[in-house]
């Protein structure tokens, strides 16, 4: 292999580690924003939680949940404004009851870059409490789609399927925070 080879080479492989890197941390802080309480500083409400989930996405982005489980419960969003839409309604204000504890745990990770675009698959991981004290421990296979945009890389696609939901003890956590003190300066 000549040194341009191999220059070459290199440069592939490195180019090839950042946009997995890139990938990790975009999917992470989706699921970042996605916790409640919103850990992010500065987010002022639901709404402007979302519009920070938004610019994750692809114009032309989908959010499925396929399987015997999640075909019916979420169904499948086609665009940037039906995405919204499907966020809009899970954090729709006057729910009751509302939830007070969402935290997302991933692992299994297996990421894939071709070019500009790149799939992902994880499980993850979530315990979910409500104000009423009902609570389920939720897990899911994701399997995402990615696209360079612009130099920046976006999710083209989210695609979740549950593995399984279980019921935890009522009110099985007692200390958690109202308000993330990470959104306090």
């Amino acid at each position: 292999m000549t040194d341009q080879e191999t220059i070459a080479a290199l440069v592939r492989r490195v180019g090839a580690l950042e946009a997995e890197a890139d990938i990790r941390r975009l999917q992470a802080r989706y699921m970042f924003l996605c916790d409640t309480p919103c850990p992010e500083y500065g987010v002022r409400d639901d709404s402007h939680r979302i519009d920070l989930i938004m610019e994750l996405y692809t114009e032309d982005a989908v959010w499925e949940g396929v399987g015997e489980y999640y075909d019916h419960q979420f169904g499948r969003a086609e665009g940037h404004a039906a995405v919204r839409r499907h966020f809009e309604a899970f954090w729709e204000q006057g729910k009751d009851p509302n939830l007070v504890l969402n935290a997302h745990y991933l692992t299994s990770e297996q990421i894939h870059v071709t070019g500009d675009r790149a799939t992902g698959q994880w499980i993850h991981i979530q315990p979910w409490l409500y104000s009423d004290g009902t609570a389920l421990l939720r897990s899911s296979r994701l399997d995402n789609a990615f696209r360079r945009a612009n130099g920046a890389w976006k999710i083209s696609r989210t695609r979740t399927e549950n593995v399984f939901i279980a019921p935890l003890t009522k009110d099985f956590a007692d200390d958690f925070p109202s308000v993330s003190a990470l959104m306090r300066p």
